[in-house]
């Protein structure tokens, strides 16, 4: 890893970790890769540990906490290090408490409490709660991965906190371990933290008139809490210490009472101030809710999503959550609302779904605001500052200036009812300390001239605790010095942050951080190179959400196996100590980081800082095997269209071959494939050996009646020489449209090519294959063999260049191999004038119909469709257009979200078998047995089709068989033409 944590050789660290993984009964893993991925959290800092220790039981914390004091190393808690402070990293022993303590041990709807272990995922609890009518009332936007214990760590809020309070008000009761072990029961009673009343006596007026000032005053410990005054809550003291004071075991907390009913409103201003000025007016209606968005933000969405509903007219706006007994109530509360507020244009907002579509924008905010409008990186660091309500505006339009004036910029959100602003901004960390140090303390002065805080909610972290300083006069500095060793006299937990602060600047992770020089692979054109892609990846850990219900995909390995390794963040972690020179690219820790990445893309979309891991990875295997030797399964899996053009001449010798157990089992070992997968079966003919002609260049396809029983397929001379380079514009009654006829479909699946035929002549169009057998080197690309895969894409080019420069489109069947000509395509030859044309010029099968005038589609009314979309037509492609042709058929859809676990050559690789039926076992399968035999499944993926055959014995069907299939009501009327239209 470039360090030694603890000194020592590695044999030393080995045996040394091997003592503490006796003691234990949960995990202790020490080796680079390991450490590589808990180096940082979500801010700017990298420390690596020593080891990382995964608890199971009380025990398991009291025993590390004991070996760390014995062998002088500190210890850092962690939840889903989604902490942007860097108050989650840690040179000694890093505590994930995510993966075993995560259990809610009692709840009590009657009394509304529960008691939860530092792990428990707050949507978990969310979900047993809401059945009640109850909720833990703050809500952070990272609510589907952020755990209990790092909200109690940094007394985090949320958009609701405004009404139900920040973390501190909603904890009632703490059990920890203090630095040198002692466990402690916090509540409300001093006394059982000896010297703690002696403490508070010494320091009554300070508390009362330094701390407290106003509800977003997070910095620096909440030690107001001890006044008697506020019943000398110790256990609300305690939240927000951020692991320095001791390491929490359970935590009991009080649920609040969902209202009988919200609505959103958004309120429409000339700019993100003003919107702040008019705090006063929007809060004097009770709003449970209220943030402010500026426009830029809206307009990243946008570009990342592609759309956005309608907002009032303005520069900024406010969001508005209003509450009632009943719906009518809460629209008659937003009614008010819009008559108080003094906004440009309101709109009150009743539909659920356009409301969680808006708040999401909101919640994304921290990974979508990675980018500048500009496009620069723009980090975390002066992240959540926040100054009382009434002074929002005027400390908005000074931080312009200073942001001005300093050279920065960024994109602002937050919570405006609680003068909270979130912003990202390209800090120059690559002149720290200079610029960088500079900045912040001009940040920190301004907020305090504001009578403000430096953290809302973050905490202050490593990012923030020098600068305590400035807001804190010294008096306050060693209260907190002193309220700290009370708990952890010898400074065991989390050093180097709020007390003895490490400077701002030090352990930055993209500082000094040198551009990789091209080698021949991706352009990253977005980036510029690969050490600033893989930085993308700033932390915000949506890849450790399980969002499959809101219709996400990414991370199917992680959701299987709940490791950090097997995430994006994971991923990306270790990658950026590979750019930063800490690991070699063929360190085993890189391959073991990637070996169950599916190269499924959905992080491209999924993850709000648009990190493409598919693509990192294949830009490494092709860095680190390109002139080398390569893994077997790179030359028959990664090049498994080479081989497929010559079993389709001998159809039946392969498929009887493969269907002799032990043949398969010895040559599927001895290609790298795992032998318990069954080998698909080629077709008898495939689609290219079924033409009556060998090649066709300036010639109508045209499938006969008897298509789809014997798969005669005649090619015929077209009159119009509608051919591959023909302008469908000119002289041709019927425009032209090339067939993308890909590798699988060809082999595996003749009928869909012809189905798809026949439904694209139903709409007039002549359809034409180019008579090179092209491919789109997929194959080649998720081996990271992209030399191989550029040729396969020149040779694509050459056959399409005629018909894209003649205005035609091409139709995909195949979404991996639309998706790769779509993107990929461009990415490999960005030089050539052909690739961006031709990708544009590239369409799914329900793109190009929806784009004919005219459609009727065929009634699929009381027909049941389970859709398994593709998850590289998810990221790249999408898939909103085929859902809306879809349920233009009447039929009543079930949409699986979520990976099929084939996914390409991953599932088939040998050792993946397990893990890619794991992931199929999440979504898939159970999908399919729930809407029973009778369902029509619809998978436009190969591997999707396949892994559904091989694990359950369920065929599926592609759109065009859907839209043609004649037990669904579709078939060929006597001229030709689809019944019903499409």
């Amino acid at each position: 890893m470039g360090e030694q944590a603890i000194g020592g050789t590695e044999r030393d660290e080995a045996r040394l970790f091997a003592a503490l993984r006796a003691r234990l009964d949960g995990e202790v893993d020490h080796s680079p890769r390991r450490r590589a991925e808990y180096s940082s959290d979500a801010s700017n800092y990298r420390v690596p540990p020593a080891a990382v220790v995964f608890p199971r039981a009380d025990e398991d914390v009291a025993a590390a906490l004991a070996f760390a004091r014995e062998h002088g190393l500190p210890v850092t808690a962690r939840g889903a290090g989604t902490s942007v402070a860097g108050n989650a990293v840690g040179a000694g022993l890093v505590l994930d408490f995510s993966r075993h303590m995560n259990r809610v041990l009692d709840f009590d709807p009657e009394r509304g409490t529960a008691r939860v272990q530092p792990g428990v995922v707050l949507s978990t609890l969310q979900r047993l709660a809401k059945p009640h009518g109850l909720r833990f009332g703050p809500d952070p936007s990272t609510q589907d991965r952020c755990t209990l214990g790092g909200m109690i760590g940094n007394n985090a809020c949320g958009p609701r906190a405004v009404s139900w309070g920040r973390t501190s008000d909603n904890v009632t009761a703490l059990r920890v371990l203090d630095g040198r072990g002692a466990e402690r029961a916090l509540a409300t009673d001093p006394a059982v933290v000896p010297g703690l009343p002696e403490f508070t006596r010494s320091h009554l007026a300070l508390l009362r008139t330094e701390l407290g000032r106003f509800d977003r005053q997070a910095s620096g410990y909440g030690l107001e809490h001890l006044l008697p005054e506020r019943g000398g809550d110790v256990a609300k003291a305690f939240v927000g210490t951020e692991g320095t004071c001791g390491l929490l075991l359970d935590a009991g907390i009080r649920l609040v009472r969902l209202p009988g009913a919200t609505v959103l409103t958004v309120l429409g201003y000339p700019d993100i101030a003003t919107a702040a000025d008019d705090v006063a007016a929007v809060m004097s209606c009770d709003p449970i809710a209220v943030e402010g968005i500026d426009s830029r933000l809206v307009d990243v969405v946008r570009a990342h999503r592609g759309t956005v509903p309608d907002l009032p007219r303005g520069g900024a706006w406010l969001f508005v959550e209003t509450a009632g007994a009943t719906a009518d109530e809460a629209i008659a509360v937003a009614g008010r609302l819009c008559g108080a507020a003094h906004a440009l244009e309101a709109r009150i907002v009743t539909d659920a779904a356009v409301a969680a579509t808006l708040w999401r924008i909101r919640a994304d905010g921290a990974g979508l605001a990675g980018r500048t409008p500009q496009g620069h990186p723009a980090w975390p660091g002066w992240e959540d500052a926040a100054v009382p309500p009434e002074r929002l505006g005027a400390y908005l339009r000074e931080f312009a200036d200073l942001t001005a004036e300093h050279g920065v910029d960024g994109l602002l959100y937050g919570h405006i009812g609680d003068g909270c602003i979130h912003v990202r901004l390209d800090l120059p960390l690559a002149d720290a300390p200079e610029r960088f140090r500079a900045f912040l303390f001009d940040a920190a002065e301004l907020v305090v001239r504001h009578g403000g805080s430096l953290s809302g909610e973050h905490g202050d972290g490593r990012a923030r605790s020098e600068l305590l300083g400035v807001m804190y006069p010294r008096p306050v500095l060693a209260a907190f010095a002193g309220f700290k060793a009370l708990f952890d006299p010898d400074g065991t937990l989390n050093p180097g942050v709020l007390v003895e602060p490490s400077p701002v600047d030090a352990d930055l992770r993209v500082a000094g951080v040198p551009p990789m020089p091209p080698a021949g692979g991706l352009a990253f054109a977005a980036d510029g190179d690969l050490a600033t892609a893989v930085h993308r990846c700033v932390g915000v850990g949506r890849c450790r959400a399980d969002n499959r219900a809101a219709g996400g995909f990414m991370c199917p390995s992680y959701l299987a196996t709940g490791d950090e390794k097997d995430n994006t963040r994971g991923r990306a972690r270790v990658l950026q100590e590979v750019v930063c020179g800490a690991l070699p690219i063929t360190s085993p820790a890189v391959a073991e980081s990637l070996e169950l990445c599916l190269s499924c893309k959905a992080c491209r979309t999924d993850c709000p800082a648009g990190v493409d891991m598919a693509a990192y990875k294949t830009e490494i295997l092709h860095r680190r095997y390109r002139r080398r030797l390569r893994p077997v399964d790179h030359y028959t899996l990664g090049m498994l269209p080479r081989w497929l053009g010559l079993a389709t001449r001998m159809p039946r010798v392969i498929n009887t071959l493969a269907g002799r157990k032990l043949l398969r089992r010895l040559g599927l070992r001895a290609a790298g494939v795992d032998p318990r997968r069954p080998v698909p079966r080629l077709a008898d003919r495939s689609f290219r050996r079924s033409l009556r002609a060998p090649g066709f260049g300036g010639a109508t396809v045209t499938v006969s009646a008897t298509a789809s029983t014997g798969r005669a397929v005649t090619v015929t001379p077209s009159a119009g020489a509608a051919s591959a380079g023909a302008n469908p514009a000119e002289g041709n009654e019927r425009p032209t449209v090339v067939l993308w006829l890909d590798t699988f479909t060809d082999a595996f699946a003749p009928e869909i090519a012809e189905a798809a035929i026949r439904l694209l002549e139903s709409t007039g169009h002549t359809v034409v294959i180019p008579r090179a057998r092209v491919c789109c080197g997929l194959t080649w690309i998720s081996t990271g063999q992209l030399d191989g895969a550029r040729a396969r894409l020149r040779a694509t080019l050459d056959a399409l260049d005629e018909h894209v420069r003649a205005g035609g489109v091409v139709v995909g069947l195949e979404p991996s191999c639309t998706a790769a000509l779509r993107s990929d395509l461009p990415e490999l030859l960005p030089d050539d004038p052909r690739a961006e044309p031709t990708a544009k010029a590239v369409r799914t099968l329900a793109e190009f119909l929806a784009g004919l005038p005219g459609r009727r589609p065929p009634d699929r009314s009381g027909q049941t469709v389970v859709v398994q979309p593709h998850c590289h037509q998810h990221a790249v492609l999408g898939f909103d257009i085929d859902r809306r042709m879809i349920a233009e058929t009447g039929a009543r859809i079930v949409e699986i979200s979520g990976c099929c676990g084939l996914a390409g050559d991953f599932g088939m690789r040998a050792g993946h078998y397990g893990i890619s039926a794991k992931i199929a076992a999440a979504g898939l399968i159970p999908a399919l047995e729930q809407a029973g035999e009778a369902a029509v499944f619809l998978a436009d993926g190969f591997s999707c089709r396949t892994q559904a055959a091989q694990l359950i014995g369920r065929d599926g069907v592609h759109l065009a068989q859907f839209l043609l299939d004649r037990r669904a009501g579709g078939g060929q009327s006597p001229n030709g033409s689809v019944p019903g239209g499409i």
